[in-house]
């Protein structure tokens, strides 16, 4: 049982090493890598049409098409800007843990706060960019502190489970839907993939960190972390639910034509299962994500998880 531990200690301290190696060899800066003096192309889609869910939409025409990827472009950056600001305090507060003690666990969680800053920047400025080139009337209601406070208030163990979660689909969204399109605005998929590329390293040390909150709870603690997730994913999905409501009557309002009836409300449910599939299906069905969890909850645990989900997910 010790030599198992120790193998399994000795495999942390190495993976902690190995993303403070690939922090500093892959380490970007937003002007000089990123944006390099370009604007967007709003000739071309930000969003590809694997996360859009615009298939659900047929009726709709190029135009639309372009604008309804522009639009979910639009939320996609500010919600990652709105949820690496809580991402960032959390991280910022476990790494206390190491204070004292493992120096490179400690400096792999310092560089982890210090990208996610730099992302939140990074989020603040296409917000700006964006705006200039569409038209007026987009809102972001979520509020990033607002929404941090709300979510700093669960269990430690929860949120690190949400954060596991964001992070994977994060690697997931970029692989298989941004990476091989070739349709969208070359600077906004060149957004995403330096993001992917910090993003990487921080899904290990989100595991990392939940699997080590998850050693020092008991039963009944971990019992009311589950409680705590499944709250935070409720309200995550009120987040979306209210946004892509906004978005909607966004591209009602700029698409040039009056859609009513069946196909203003198709658009309504394009919207809602876009959102809901990239800000919690496209997570909570990850194999990597499902792999941590299922090895710390019982099945009745997995049971409830389940049951929260399913209505969120059809």
């Amino acid at each position: 049982m010790e030599t198992t531990h120790a193998r399994t200690q000795q495999s942390a301290i190495s993976r902690y090493a190995k993303c403070v190696e690939v922090s500093k060899r892959i380490r970007w800066d937003i002007d000089r890598d990123v944006i390099r003096g370009r604007r967007f192309d709003f000739s071309k889609k930000f969003l590809p049409d694997g996360l859009s869910r615009i298939g659900d939409a047929p009726f709709l025409t190029a135009d639309e098409r372009r604008l309804v990827s522009q639009i979910q472009g639009r939320t996609y950056a500010n919600m990652f800007g709105l949820v690496e600001r809580f991402i960032s305090v959390k991280i910022l507060e476990v790494s206390r843990d190491h204070w004292l003690g493992d120096q490179v666990a400690l400096e792999a969680l310092v560089r982890f706060t210090d990208e996610e800053l730099k992302h939140q920047e990074l989020f603040r400025r296409l917000e700006a960019m964006t705006a200039s080139g569409m038209a007026p009337g987009y809102r972001f209601s979520a509020q990033a502190n607002d929404v941090a406070g709300a979510v700093l208030g669960a269990s430690t163990w929860a949120v690190l489970g949400l954060t596991c979660h964001i992070e994977l689909f994060t690697q997931a969204h970029y692989r298989q839907s941004i990476e091989p399109d070739g349709d969208l605005s070359e600077l906004w998929k060149d957004v995403f993939l330096y993001h992917w590329r910090e993003e990487s390293q921080h899904a290990i040390l989100d595991e990392l960190e939940w699997i080590r909150e998850d050693a020092k709870l008991g039963a009944k603690e971990r019992d009311a972390g589950v409680t705590d997730l499944i709250a935070l994913v409720g309200a995550v999905d009120g987040i979306v639910q209210a946004q892509a409501a906004a978005d909607a009557d966004y591209f009602f309002a700029g698409c040039g034509r009056r859609l009513a009836g069946e196909e203003a409300e198709a658009v309504h449910a394009m919207f809602l299962r876009a959102y809901r599939w990239q800000y919690i299906g496209s997570g909570a069905t990850d194999d990597r994500f499902l792999k941590i969890l299922g090895g710390m909850i019982n099945r009745e645990q997995a049971a409830r998880i389940e049951a929260a989900l399913q209505p969120l997910l059809q």
